[in-house]
């Protein structure tokens, strides 16, 4: 069998989204499965020029119709880029090389860069690639639908992570089914414990601060004296880590989530979620943990808020022990290694 190097491209960046991770890992967990098979993270950054167009065309109306989204030509590799230590645990292998083999290298695109294959010439190079849609809302990332659509088409997979993202894609490209795989995605059950609780709810406000800024002004003259609220927002990992497993209730804010992971964590640390389920969310989202709440339904987002601070009790965590363990099974370690084994052994194939 040959050996598969399976490179996935990534935008240089400052800090480490929830996808990036998502990718760090499973390229760490890669380099792991198979002996015949490796994995590396290429980052891209725009160049000078390119920067400059791109601002300008922001700024003149005339550019306003001219094609939009990042053009795959006139990206280039970003040698100094570093991640830093906590987006991974164990050592990620990073290339510096765009020169791709067709004999072994599988490049592996995130959605918003989807239109990239089209525009570096992956399948008339006979390079082979899948697109990773995360977020299937990132995926009008470019006007250019036919670009966009041969790209798709030319794929060897559409990856994906939910079962919301599965349908989404199915109805979407219903000729393409046969392409799409979905891998599982864990959340480390050692980092989200159950500590001794606190009347504190916590939330994070960069997701749709319009409603959570609206939202708390509504609770200003309903909220016991005795609670507080924390927005968990430019903290470090443990610290974010740390409040989750103190605080009662965990505020979702998730909007065109491909999988929400917040609400999850927040779960294992045993508070009680209450919120916006974000579409990725709905195959995880049950009772007692979640508590669901229409989008912009302020009133009874804080209905639902102080209604369950009242009837609050200790021996919920206790009582809600099976829907956590339902959680840990569903987005354990041992599923996603499965699923990115057998994700890695239909890449290999195509190398047969």
């Amino acid at each position: 069998m040959k050996k598969v190097n399976i490179i996935y491209l990534l935008p240089e960046m400052k800090g480490a989204s929830g996808g990036a991770k998502v990718i760090y890992n499973h390229s760490l967990i890669l380099n792991y499965i198979h002996k015949n098979v490796s994995s590396k993270i290429v980052h891209l950054k725009k160049s000078f020029l390119y920067k400059l167009q791109l601002s300008l065309a922001k700024k003149v109306k005339f550019f306003d119709n001219i094609y939009s989204g990042w053009d795959g030509k006139r990206m280039k590799i970003s040698k100094k880029f570093k991640p830093k230590k906590d987006w991974y645990k164990n050592k990620v292998f990073n290339s510096h090389n765009l020169n791709f083999d067709k004999n072994k290298d599988f490049i592996i695109i995130p959605e918003i860069w989807a239109h990239f294959a089209t525009d570096l010439k992956f399948a008339e190079k006979g390079i082979n690639y899948a697109i990773f849609v995360q977020g299937f809302y990132h995926m009008n990332s470019t006007n250019n639908f036919i670009n966009l659509k041969k790209s798709y088409e030319g794929a060897k997979l559409i990856i994906t992570t939910s079962k919301y993202s599965l349908s989404y894609l199915n109805n979407m490209f219903p000729n393409l089914k046969k392409k799409i795989f979905k891998v599982n995605l864990s959340v480390d059950s050692n980092k989200f414990k159950i500590m001794k609780k606190s009347n504190l709810i916590t939330y994070m406000p960069r997701k749709l601060p319009d409603h959570s800024n609206l939202l708390l002004f509504y609770l200003k003259n309903l909220l016991p004296k005795n609670w507080e609220i924390l927005p968990l927002i430019n903290l470090p990992e443990k610290k974010i880590i740390k409040s989750l497993s103190i605080s009662k209730i965990f505020l979702s804010f998730s909007n065109f989530e491909g999988l929400g992971i917040p609400p999850i964590e927040a779960a294992l640390s045993g508070n009680k979620v209450i919120g916006y389920v974000g579409g990725g969310g709905t195959e995880y989202w049950k009772k007692p943990i979640f508590i669901k709440v229409e989008n912009g339904e302020i009133e009874d987002f804080a209905k639902k808020i102080i209604d369950n601070i009242k009837n609050y009790k200790n021996s919920w965590i206790k009582d809600s022990r099976k829907n956590r363990l339902q959680l840990l099974n569903y987005y354990s370690k041992k599923s996603e290694k499965k699923s990115l084994s057998l994700l890695s052994n239909k890449i290999s194939s195509f190398f047969d």
